[in-house]
């Protein structure tokens, strides 16, 4: 009779073994992960509306949360971190119809010009895109004449959203603290 040679094989390794296996097995029988995104059903969809944003009187929409001790010292006010919760209107007044809002953070990121790195949602409250989102995260050197910002993402009818936006000033009023600025969408999404 033979001798019985003890088993050097641990659990762990056992364990990786059958996971292996059964990857394997799974792959050559086609199982994979359903999900609600089918590939080559992409659209385009284009948008245009207007960002306002209110920074004096009584009900302003973004405010100045935190800065560092050398902001006020800084011609760009580097180090400067805003919250807003701007309106998203259909036209370039103020009482515009309202189609949603952009709500996030904002900081002055650059010591050379005034250029902001904002990561904002706009949330759409109106219309067809109602509870839906596109989330936009990007430098905005505020000043220049036309800015491009990225789409990052999205929720609801813009769920795995990307793009870009086109930004424009159309106003800055330093008087009525009012800003605004006109958008126009580009988001690929299913």
């Amino acid at each position: 009779m033979a001798p019985v040679v003890p088993s050097t094989v641990s659990t762990s390794q056992a364990l990786f073994s059958f996971f292996i296996v059964s990857s394997l097995v799974a792959a050559a029988a086609g199982v994979h992960v359903h999900g609600t995104h089918q590939p080559g059903t992409e659209k385009t969809t284009q948008l245009h509306f207007y960002f306002q944003e209110i920074s004096a009187g009584p009900n302003p929409s973004v405010m100045r949360v935190a800065q560092a001790n050398t902001t006020d010292a800084s011609p760009t006010s580097f180090g400067a971190v805003f919250v807003a919760d701007n309106p998203l209107t259909e036209g370039p007044e103020l009482t515009s119809r309202l189609l949603g809002r952009a709500q996030g953070v904002y900081s002055a990121a650059s010591r050379e010009e005034y250029a902001l790195m904002m990561a904002l949602n706009l949330v759409f409250v109106e219309g067809e895109y109602n509870g839906s989102a596109l989330t936009m995260m990007g430098r905005n050197p505020i000043f220049h004449a036309a800015r491009e910002m990225p789409i990052v993402g999205g929720s609801g009818h813009f769920r795995l959203a990307r793009g870009y936006a086109l930004l424009r000033t159309i106003r800055l009023d330093s008087k009525s603290g009012v800003v605004t600025v006109e958008y126009n969408v580009t988001v690929i999404h299913p």
